[in-house]
């Protein structure tokens, strides 16, 4: 699959999210493609000693997380394995999903800034190749 790849959010993507006026919890719904080998020429000071998959620097990325999530207050919901879609586009897969969940957005932007955190989003970087965020709200129509 060939196209843009999504790493980061864009300032309009974040203006547009913290002015929607969502109050209470948001979950993030993650979808992510891993590199075939990670891709630390970025974050050398975090690089293992020898090359590793995608997919394990992306674990390496959520062993240095968590502490960091559970303190905001934040949770994993839901990690799981990927393919291509039941329906949707049939040239586009993904290789891993997570739901996580905060308590508000005040909580997601402390977490997303908290300097420690901070120090090893590079194994997320160095492990996937392309992303989707999506932020969903629990409906209150049922």
């Amino acid at each position: 699959m060939e196209g843009k790849a999504y790493i980061h959010p864009t300032q309009e993507a974040g203006r547009k999210l913290f002015t929607r006026g969502i109050r209470g919890p948001v979950v993030m719904l993650n979808l992510l493609r891993f590199r075939d080998i990670a891709d630390y020429s970025n974050h050398t000071s975090i690089a293992p000693e020898s090359p590793i998959s995608g997919r394990e620097a992306f674990d390496l990325y959520i062993s240095h997380t968590l502490p960091f999530l559970k303190q905001s207050g934040g949770k994993i919901l839901f990690l799981g394995e990927s393919w291509e879609f039941f329906i949707g586009p049939t040239d586009e897969t993904w290789d891993f999903m997570m739901l996580i969940r905060q308590n508000s957005l005040t909580d997601f932007l402390n977490f997303a800034k908290n300097e420690e955190y901070l120090k090893g989003i590079g194994h997320r970087e160095a492990a996937i190749i392309d992303s989707r965020l999506l932020p969903v709200v629990e409906s209150q129509n049922y």
